[in-house]
């Protein structure tokens, strides 16, 4: 063998062993994630049985039911008394609006402000 064929062979021997690590590298990361996914299936509940599973209502299934509502009113407070803060209104109740129709949006308007539509002109 010349000196020529000396020198490319060994750059080849390290890349081949290179490639062999990063390969082996490889597989170790493969088998662990595999071991780690068994070991965290194992520790989970097992999954429901037929008859643990969810069971329809007795009056058949539960439609979706559209109204628009109106919020109570906010109290008035008099001149000189201090302003009401979020912890003064408590829960605010709705209630059914008189109007059943639901509000559209204008012609040509997008319905949100900068949403890119041409506006009411």
């Amino acid at each position: 063998m010349n000196t020529a064929s000396m020198q490319l062979a060994a750059p080849s021997g390290l890349m081949s062993l290179v490639l062999f690590v990063v390969a082996v590298g490889v597989l170790a990361l493969l088998g662990g994630g595999f071991w780690m996914t068994s070991r965290v299936r194992y520790r989970e509940s097992p999954r429901p049985r037929p008859e643990e599973q969810p069971k329809m209502p007795p009056g058949g299934p539960v439609r979706e039911v559209r109204q628009n509502r109106e919020s109570a009113e906010i109290p008035r407070i008099s001149k000189g008394e201090r302003p009401l803060t979020p912890y003064d209104l408590s829960n605010m109740d709705t209630r059914p609006s008189a109007s059943q129709e639901r509000p559209r949006w204008s012609k040509g308007s997008s319905g949100s402000f900068g949403g890119g539509g041409l506006g009411a002109h």
